[in-house]
C-alpha cells in the first residue's frame, strides 16, 4: 500500500468521525460504513451506535448489537462497555447480566472508568455475579471513588 493510500483512507475516516462529532450522521455513516466493512473497530462502534439510537438511518437493535459485537472483540474498550451496556439493559439484545460482567470486565481491563464503575455496581449488587464487597470496594478505588 502506498503512503497516498493510506493517507486518502486516514482522511476518508477521518471525515467520517468529524461529521459524527458535527452531528451529520447520515454523512458520517456514508464514510464510516466502508471502515466498518474492512474491519476497523472504531468505525463499527459508531456505526453500531448510529444503528442503536436511528442516527441518520433508520434505528436497528440487530445491525447495532452486530457492530457493537464486532468492535468489542476486537478488543475496542468503548465498544466492550456498549455491549455490556446492551446485556445489562436488554437494549438491542436480551437481557444478561453475566454476559454483561464478562464485557465490562474486558473494557475494565483497559482502564475504562466507567465499566469499572458499572462492573464494582454489580459486585455491590451481586447482579450476574456472586456478590462480593470487597471487590465492589476495590473497583470503586480503581475507579477513583
Amino acid at each position: 500500500m502506498s503512503n497516498l493510500e493510506y493517507t486518502d483512507a486516514d482522511a476518508g475516516f477521518a471525515s467520517g468521525m468529524a461529521a459524527f462529532e458535527a452531528k451529520h450522521f447520515a454523512r458520517a455513516m456514508q464514510l464510516l460504513y466502508p471502515y466498518a466493512e474492512q474491519g476497523h473497530a472504531q468505525a463499527q462502534y459508531h456505526v453500531a451506535i448510529m444503528y442503536q439510537n436511528g442516527l441518520g438511518i433508520t434505528q436497528s437493535d440487530v445491525a447495532a448489537w452486530k457492530w457493537m459485537q464486532d468492535a468489542a472483540q476486537q478488543g475496542y474498550a468503548l465498544a466492550q462497555h456498549g455491549l455490556g451496556f446492551m446485556y445489562l439493559e436488554g437494549e438491542c439484545i436480551d437481557q444478561d447480566s453475566s454476559k454483561a460482567v464478562h464485557w465490562f470486565k474486558r473494557a475494565a481491563e483497559q482502564g475504562l472508568a466507567g465499566s469499572l464503575l458499572a462492573l464494582a455496581g454489580l459486585y455491590e449488587s451481586g447482579n450476574g455475579v456472586q456478590q462480593d464487597l470487597a471487590e465492589a470496594q476495590r473497583l470503586y478505588k480503581l475507579a477513583g471513588f
